[in-house]
């Protein structure tokens, strides 16, 4: 279970600046298969017309020889509640426009050595059901070092390829530090992206212009922050 004062998938803020709660379950087996499932509040500004949660299912399979893992599987993201068709065409590029339920396929592949990693996420599906984006590709390259005493420092720099819809292609980073406290984690971390984000909305030069619940007020969604956290595993 984690307290966060923002939620930013990929560097994009997806809480309107607002605190989420977040919390979920894993299973591994000594084969290396795993099965998990991972939720936060959410703001249906954030793309997710009629939805305030995300709900994601994953599995996979992980192996480590030595100081190389890998890591293969596939990701489910859901946000019930939520109505696809209030998108409407999302992507100027498309005159298609998708009904059902906001939701994301990926399939993942990784690789990691000591505190190094590198993780390839596939859009199978429309990416976030943004018409006519399958074939979406993400790159995170991230680092995690233990400074010993409970001290830790890590690393991200992302960058989002959207198939189809190149406006919304970005880059995303994050520099942070975390402070283990008798089984507490306490972190925080700088987290910016060079995403087109400058409000009013418009589909082409600014499509990360987000909506409040409401949708009464608009906010740079890659805008640079410091996001605070405190968790614990049980």
């Amino acid at each position: 279970m984690t307290l966060v004062s923002e939620y930013r998938f990929r560097g994009i803020d997806q809480t309107f600046g607002k605190p989420a709660i977040q919390g979920g379950f894993d299973y591994s087996h000594e084969s290396g298969i795993y099965l998990g499932n991972w939720n936060s509040n959410v703001s249906q500004g954030a793309g997710y017309p009629g939805g305030n949660i995300e709900m994601d299912l994953y599995g996979g399979w992980k192996k480590a020889l030595g100081d190389v893992g890998l890591d293969v599987g596939g990701i489910y993201y859901y946000y019930p509640g939520s109505d696809a068709s209030l998108l409407g065409a999302a992507n100027p590029h498309s005159t298609k426009t998708n009904s059902g339920t906001v939701h994301n396929i990926e399939a993942y592949v990784g690789v990691s050595w000591q505190w190094l990693s590198f993780k390839w996420s596939h859009a199978i599906s429309d990416y976030f059901l943004v018409p006519d984006t399958s074939g979406t590709n993400y790159y995170d390259l991230s680092a995690t070092y233990d400074l010993g005493g409970g001290w830790g420092v890590n690393g991200h720099v992302g960058h989002l390829s959207v198939q189809g819809y190149s406006e919304t292609d970005y880059t995303d980073y994050k520099v942070g530090v975390t402070k283990d406290v008798s089984g507490w984690v306490f972190g925080a971390s700088y987290v910016g992206t060079n995403a087109k984000g400058n409000c009013p909305f418009n589909a082409t030069t600014s499509p990360y212009c987000f909506a409040n619940s409401a949708g009464n007020h608009t906010k740079d969604a890659g805008r640079s922050t410091v996001v605070l956290q405190v968790g614990k595993t049980f």
